[in-house]
This record gives C-alpha cells, structure tokens and sequence, in this order.
C-alpha cells in the first residue's frame, strides 16, 4: 500500500517560490491499476518521482510498504527502489551498448534476482521480442524499445511499477500493444501500477482515474469499465 499524506513539493529561485504539489492526500491499496491525468505542469511526474523517493518533498509523509520513504537515506532509497519498482520511462533509458537480452539481465542481476537469464528471455518472449535477443536499441523500432523497457521494469517482479507516458512517443497501434501487455502483466503478477498519461483513452484502460491540476487532485474515480 501507499499512503501520502500532506505531500507538498516546491521549488525556490530568484526570490520566488513556485509550488509544484501543495498538499496531496492519497491512499493506493495493494495491486490497483492507476492513471493519474491533467494538463501539462499539473504536477504528475513530479508526484510520480517523489513515490519512487528520485525526488524529496518540502512537506509531507510517503509510506511505502509501511516505510515513510522520506525518512530514509539515499543508499537505503536505493535498495528499496531495487526490492519494489518497476520503472517505464517515456524515453526508454536503456543502455544503447547492451544487447536487448543484456538491459533485461543487467536489471536483474543488479537486484539480485535468481536465475536472469531465464526469467530476462522468458519475458521479453511475452513482450514480442524473442527473435530480438541479440539487436542493440538502436536497432529496435520505438514500439520494440518500449516493450523492451516494459520486460526490464518487470523483470524483477516488482510490487509497484512506475509507468511516466509510457506510449507518449509511439503511434496507436504500438500504443495499443503497449497498454494491453501492461493490463496483462498487471492481471499476471498482480502489481500495483500507477500510469501518468493526459490521454482520456488511455486512463479509461485502468481501475481508478486520478486527475491534477495546480499541483493537488482535483477528482478520483473508480473506474467500472477498467480491469476487474
């Protein structure tokens, strides 16, 4: 579970205070899929990078699995990011001198799991990518380097996964495949995924729809229509 509790975020320079979040309240229960929407400058990625302790709050508590993450230090940030999330950026942020195979196993040996080669070619044969073992990034398409970010974030099977825009640079069809191996992976291992987008289409896919503007949540919906 996460719970946040009077969550606020701001940034000081040139003699002026801009606020970023201003004092959020939100509880996510264990293995709910998530969307969090709004316009640009809504605050969503920051409150994204501010669960996966990448960013600290001006004020406020994050629990994280019973932990308030702004308590702790930055080595031990470290090791609970590598024992519980999953990330998938919108830029990909793999290592352009791996082979696919080799981001997918690099991940898994980092966070000690057991048996990375199998489980790093397991996964990216559920993602589509089992005759692209041996390509570098640069010889991926961006649907294929997506779905390779999607096998590395769940490689380690993390209880929680970070997904910022993760279809933001590809076309629909590639969007499309993205987010049903997303909903499928959520169903499989029962993660809770929290999924920044400001597309309508794309929050209807998940369980609850959060919405930002001016840095708070402004509605929270469950969502009928999205996984049971």
């Amino acid at each position: 579970m996460i719970e946040i509790r009077q969550l606020t975020k701001s940034l000081h320079g040139g003699g002026h205070r801009v606020d970023i979040l201003t004092g959020i309240d939100l509880t996510i229960p264990d293995g709910q899929f998530v969307a969090v929407t709004g316009p640009s400058g809504s605050g969503k990625t920051t409150l994204l990078s501010l669960i996966a302790g990448l960013d600290a709050p001006t004020g406020g508590s994050i629990v994280v699995d019973g932990e308030d993450i702004t308590k702790l230090n930055v080595d031990e940030l470290a090791l609970l990011r590598g024992r519980l999330f999953g990330f998938e950026f919108q830029n990909f942020h793999l290592i352009p001198t791996l082979t696919a195979i080799e981001n997918v196993i690099l991940a898994a040996e980092l966070a000690g799991t057991a048996g990375a080669h199998k489980k790093s070619e397991d996964l990216l044969g559920v993602v589509g990518l089992s005759d692209r073992l041996h390509h570098y990034p640069s010889q991926l398409s961006g649907g294929e380097q997506q779905r390779l970010s999607l096998a590395r974030a769940f490689v380690n099977e993390p209880d929680i996964v970070l997904a910022d825009e993760p279809t933001g640079n590809l076309d629909s069809q590639n969007s499309g495949r993205i987010l049903d191996l997303i909903a499928e992976l959520h169903r499989v291992k029962q993660a809770t995924i929290i999924l920044v987008t400001h597309e309508p289409h794309i929050a209807e896919r998940t369980q609850r729809i959060l919405t930002m503007n001016d840095g708070n949540i402004v509605d929270d919906t469950l969502n009928p229509a999205g996984p049971s």
